[in-house]
């Protein structure tokens, strides 16, 4: 095969520059083909590649930036290194010359500093295989495929943002719901499935549930024991199929926070995969965030010694738990233990060994009950459970339970053993009663516990007018 010399395509604006630049460069052995002007430039790159474009960074009409751009988005010269020449060696020159893809920056009247930089990236000779398709010559009109690439760039600007700005969401739930509610804009899809940290959002149509639910899990490897957090609507595509699913690792720092999974529609627009890259890319931050939030909040609801919930943290739950009950007629009963002669095991074994029986007790208590109960620490020795649907009879199991695992609790402070017991008391919620009302009745029944020599559970009796109810008088 014939050996040519290297082509270079060379825009520069000043004749005389040029042609310093043409003689120097035609000595290094170079072919050189010279623009008086970017659009020619471009014109004459996309119709015949060249091993090499050098241009100003800034010109009239249209800058190197541009024309580093434009020529990066063309197949044909998608590889084609661009060098890119300044008035000066300033950082924000470079920094835009890196942003753009340019292969190099020089400043001007480093004629030397430019040869090298040639010699480095000059692209290595093709083989010729005896066919090459014209791209359009003069007819290319390079200003329109600028001002697209401009306009698809300033759209993934613009996606870009709006996905960032999901930071502010918090909570997982929010996140994925005002996510799904502005993918669904930009991209028609039959379902959105989203998972991170035990999270699994879904977005699909209210027609088509079971297939979407069973289609994510699969594609995120989300198993039946994580439930979904679905948002239901006639945003997506109702289909009973579509193209191949796509499926995409959500980073953030260079770790793995999540996966993006959409199941696209028949009608979906041809860049849908690539903006979807683009979302996933982005989404990281939101989706870290939200997890730090999720780890506050968590935090700031567990007793750090028992690692149960805090009493604040009980009252907020009990309260659903009394409305579902009320609302629905479910039976609802609550406990409250007391360690039994809990100062003189802080007299005995010191505040540690106090402490080593507060943490065993918290143990004991997420072992015995059932995964719906709510356990808390309640303050200082005392420890509270809800028991949701659960009448005032298998609440006394439940609590008998519980004091039998406590008594019979191998609990140690070091080689010591430290025997412990519980006193419990007993109350299921009455029609209106609030929590106040039903906490006190389960403290007095404790109290009567006490009274009775400890280690005992007593249940306080239903009022007057419940007893009557049961009764059917």
């Amino acid at each position: 095969m014939e050996t040519t010399l290297p082509r270079v395509i060379l825009v520069d604006l000043s004749e005389t520059s040029r042609e310093v630049m043409v003689r120097r460069l035609l000595a290094q052995g170079y072919a050189v083909e010279a623009a008086p002007d970017p659009v020619t430039g471009a014109e004459l790159a996309l119709s015949s590649p060249p091993r090499a474009v050098i241009a100003d960074l800034w010109m009239p009409s249209i800058s190197g930036v541009q024309l580093c751009r434009l020529l990066r988005t063309e197949p044909a010269t998608a590889e084609v290194p661009v060098i890119l020449r300044g008035d000066s060696d300033d950082p924000r020159s470079r920094f835009w010359a890196e942003r753009a893809g340019a292969a190099g920056y020089v400043r001007k009247g480093r004629m030397s500093e430019l040869v090298r930089l040639l010699t480095k990236v000059v692209l290595p000779q093709a083989e010729d295989d005896g066919f090459f398709m014209q791209l359009g010559g003069s007819n290319i009109d390079i200003r329109d495929r600028i001002a697209r690439y401009l306009d698809a760039a300033l759209f993934d600007s613009v996606v870009a943002a709006e996905v960032r700005a999901l930071a502010a969401c918090g909570s997982f739930e929010r996140l994925f719901d005002v996510f799904s509610q502005f993918l669904s804009q930009v991209v028609r899809y039959r379902w959105l499935a989203l998972s991170s940290e035990g999270h699994f959002g879904l977005h699909h149509h209210p027609a088509n549930a079971a297939q979407a639910e069973s289609e994510a899990r699969l594609a995120l490897g989300v198993s039946e024991g994580v439930p979904a957090r679905c948002v239901v609507d006639e945003d997506t595509v109702l289909e009973a199929e579509g193209p191949a699913t796509v499926v995409c690792h959500v980073p953030f720092a260079g770790a793995r926070v999540g996966t993006l999974a959409i199941s696209p529609s028949s009608s979906s627009e041809p860049d849908t995969v690539r903006l979807i890259q683009l979302v996933a890319r982005e989404l990281g931050g939101p989706v870290r965030m939200a997890a730090l939030m999720a780890e506050q909040e968590r935090l700031a609801a567990i007793d750090v010694l028992t690692g149960l919930r805090n009493r604040r943290a009980f009252q907020q739950q009990i309260v659903v738990e009394i409305s579902r009950s009320t609302r629905y007629g479910i039976p609802l009963s609550l406990l409250l233990l007391d360690v039994d002669h809990f100062k003189a095991i802080n007299d005995g074994h010191g505040h540690a060994g106090g402490d080593v029986v507060l943490s065993a007790l918290g143990v004991i208590l997420r072992e015995q009950l059932r995964i719906p109960d709510i356990p808390a620490r309640w303050g200082g020795e005392e420890f509270v459970v809800a028991l949701p649907n659960t009448d005032l009879v298998g609440a006394g199991v439940a609590a008998e339970r519980l004091r039998v695992a406590v008594a019979e609790a191998t609990i140690r402070h070091g080689s010591v053993h430290i025997p412990v017991t519980i006193s419990i008391g007993v109350s299921a919620l009455e029609g209106g009663e609030s929590l106040e009302v039903l906490t006190e009745r389960a403290d007095q029944a404790m109290y009567a516990a006490k009274m009775r020599g400890r280690n005992c559970v007593v249940i306080s009796e239903p009022t007057p007018r419940l007893a009557a109810v049961a009764s059917g008088e």
